[in-house]
């Protein structure tokens, strides 16, 4: 074999060994190979955070297959990704494979097709040591954290809680967020608009100004004393109510509004630069509804197919040769008009931005979506990708804006305004318009389509209606606001996003409801703690600081074991005074324990949080924490189902947990015996549907069961017999 080329994934390789030709052998090491012990810390901190690695044991067959392969090569060439983690693994497989890390070949490419292919392999280098040396830092930094306050928060709260240096920010982020929903007071406040005609043109006209300042409308009051002046009586106005419980006004009218004044401008909006990792998995949140993870994965496949550059970047710059490319389809497709000569260059926003390689972007711009061949998922993310790319070298739309300030004829001191938008020249919308987080606008918020009027034309209005809203909370984050949110502190890299989210949600820190992200009690906790006990290593600055040392370590500006060094001693303190703390962390429920008088606490396990008697294990009381409005639905299950017959023993209790109430054992814990509350809507359906015998396999019962899609029916022989089948149709009922 004369060159024997190792890459990280297959499905790259196979790509990669067809442009490279017969003299070469590309194999995959699937991922990293080895890492720090799992068992133990795996860092020696005493010999300069000397780090312990071992082959996994799911890697040790890989790991064999390739020695082998090495032996038999004249040349061995490590190609693993172009960033500190992809320049980490090449050096690892050096190490393991016995092969000379300050000679052996490395090759980095941000693209796979022949061309990007065959220039990276004419002009190999040997491995960045300062690269590798950045990602050491940050591994071993982030074990230390992990490893040494985990145990803290086991020992102070409960057993099975982690802390992470990024993590534990991002949980923090959200229990910031959740706290200011909870203390929002909502302000009322009203809105007056009529519906106006003019020149064949309806538009909307909102109150603003009184004697020339700006008035804001705070209850019925405001309203009724503006109205008064408009020659309305409270009696003509007939009282609704919106689909949100809102109240509003409705009113026929005939009033006149003169145009007192008329502001047009012309504006440009620009198209937002080419895709970075966070701006993709921003996007892709907003106009996909793909998930994080998802993002990456289909990024992922993307890109090792060759149908675009590498998916982790924090660089927003298009070669030039994309720019041609970019202008040569739109010169074609749209015209000239459309294009700019020598292309639109980026700068990224960002202090700490890692700019070696290009944004993402498609391999080849010729391959449109439609042409691609591609479905799913895979052209939804393509599509995304393909049209920011391209809109980014499109000209500026040009958007003229126009504002009309009337005066109602009856009373000239009032302003009322109206806003429109007229695009003048599309330039990129006419391929590509962002996303943005705003859940939803008011109605009538937007600007609209205006009549050509002068000032002095009037306007007749229709319809007057006074909106009463309230104003709302901060919203949830979604991942893609997090990411955002995480993004502009400076708190980690883009590529650890998705799993640090994924992480905080699989630990029980943060559920999903609604695709929002909301803390669980237990995050609270937690958070609380670590603030107090850890404020540096839970402040936003510092956690920025650390990523900004992992850049001067892969820019040999400071040596790795140095930063570790400095970070550890002032952290150890922290450490040292958080584990000398007696006793657990207690939060006073405010009232006695029942059984011996003593305080009750909130307390933790798995399954959420519970209140307990601070006697324990002398007094064992425990008590349920009852959801806000969930006391009624448990007096009627209790009424229901308590003092039955259990059938482990005992009778039957009903409880609450993490996922809502459920029958227990009056015996527990002697009886663990669970049972779900009964589904009465099935129940019915299955009294009315079930019971027959299966029409397949002639021996099961046909049963009534629940999927994400409704009620259906299924064989009890499953999943010997597979049997599945939609309910029967209702009969219409006759009136």
């Amino acid at each position: 074999m004369k060159n024997l080329v190792i890459v990280e994934s297959p499905t790259k390789g196979k790509t990669i060994e067809k442009y490279l030709g017969k003299d070469y052998v590309v194999k995959a090491s699937f991922g990293h190979i080895r890492d720090l012990v799992k068992k133990d810390l795996g860092i020696d901190i005493a010999n300069k955070f000397a780090p312990t690695y071992i082959v996994s044991d799911e890697k040790k067959k890989v790991v064999a297959e390739l020695k082998k392969l090495v032996k038999e090569a004249d040349n061995v060439i490590l190609a693993t990704d172009p960033d500190r983690e992809g320049e980490a693994i090449a050096w690892h497989l050096a190490e393991t494979l016995n092969l000379d890390p300050k000679t052996v070949a490395r090759v980095t490419y941000n693209e796979v097709t022949k061309e990007a292919i065959q220039k990276s392999f004419a002009e190999p280098r040997t491995i960045d040591m300062d690269l590798v040396n950045a990602q050491q830092s940050r591994r071993i930094l982030d074990r230390l954290v992990g490893f040494k306050v985990s145990p803290v928060l086991w020992q102070k709260i409960r057993t099975g809680l982690s802390a992470g240096r990024v993590q534990s920010i991002a949980v923090k982020l959200i229990v910031e967020r959740e706290r200011e929903i909870q203390n929002f007071k909502p302000e009322e406040s009203w809105k007056l608009r009529v519906e106006a005609e003019a020149k064949g043109v309806k538009f909307g006209i909102d109150f603003a100004k009184l004697s020339g300042k700006a008035k804001k409308l705070k209850n019925t009051e405001d309203i009724q004393k503006i109205l008064a002046v408009l020659g309305f009586a409270v009696d003509s106005l007939v009282e609704k109510t919106d689909k949100k419980g809102n109240k509003f006004y409705e009113a026929e009218t005939t009033l006149e509004f003169t145009l007192a004044d008329a502001d047009k401008k012309n504006t440009t909006r620009l198209p937002g630069a080419p895709f970075t990792t966070s701006t993709l998995q921003q996007e892709a949140s907003r106009k996909l509804g793909f998930s994080l993870a998802q993002t990456m994965t289909v990024a992922q496949n993307l890109y090792q197919n060759g149908l675009i550059t590498y998916m982790r970047t924090d660089s927003v710059n298009l070669s030039t040769l994309a720019m041609d490319a970019c202008r040569s389809y739109i010169d074609s497709t749209f015209g000239k008009e459309y294009s700019i000569a020598g292309g639109r260059k980026y700068k990224t926003k960002q202090a700490n931005a890692q700019e070696a390689h290009e944004a993402i972007r498609p391999a080849y711009i010729d391959k449109t979506p439609e042409t691609i061949g591609l479905e799913g998922g895979d052209l939804r993310l393509y599509r995304l990708i393909w049209e920011r790319t391209v809109a980014s070298q499109m000209q500026e739309a040009k958007i003229e804006t126009t504002t009309f300030t009337f005066a109602p004829t009856v009373a000239p001191d009032q302003d009322w305004i109206s806003k429109g938008e007229v695009i003048k020249f599309p330039g990129f919308m006419k391929l590509y318009v962002e996303g943005n987080d705003d859940e939803e606008t008011e109605d009538g918020a937007g600007p609209s389509t205006l009549p050509d009027l002068k000032v002095g034309e009037t306007a007749i209005a229709h319809k007057l209606f006074g909106s009463q809203a309230f104003s709302r909370p901060p919203s949830r984050y979604t991942e893609a606001m997090l990411v955002k949110k995480l993004e502009s502190e400076e708190i980690g890299r883009p590529a650890t996003y998705a799993p640090t989210i994924g992480t905080i949600v699989e630990r029980g820190y943060v559920e999903k409801i609604d695709k929002k992200l909301a803390p669980t009690d237990i995050a609270f906790t937690v958070n609380d703690f670590l603030e107090t006990r850890f404020p540096e290593l839970m402040d936003y600055k510092f956690t920025a600081k650390v990523e900004e040392e992992f850049d001067i370590v892969s820019r040999w500006e400071l040596e790795w074991t140095e930063m570790l060094d400095i970070f550890y001693k002032k952290f150890s303190t922290y450490l040292i005074a958080a584990m000398e703390e007696k006793g657990k962390v207690q939060e006073k429920v405010g009232k006695a324990c029942p059984k011996c008088d003593s305080e009750l606490v909130y307390k933790f396990s798995k399954n959420g949080r519970f209140i307990g008697c601070s006697n324990y294990p002398t007094c064992d009381y425990l008590e349920n924490i009852v959801v806000p409005g969930q006391e009624e639905q448990l007096a009627e299950l209790r009424a229901e189902y308590e003092g039955k017959e259990c059938p482990a023993g005992g009778t039957i209790v009903v409880k609450t947990g993490r996922f809502g109430p459920f029958l227990a054992s009056s015996l527990y814990p002697e009886i663990k015996w669970i049972g779900k509350i009964p589904d009465k809507k099935l129940a019915g359906l299955e009294e009315k549907h079930g019971g027959g015998t299966c029409d397949k396999c002639g021996e099961g019962i046909m049963h009534v069961k629940n999927s994400k899609r409704g009620p259906f029916l299924a064989c009890s022989a499953y999943p010997e017999c597979k049997n599945a089948k939609n309910l029967p149709k209702e009969e219409p009922v006759e009136e």
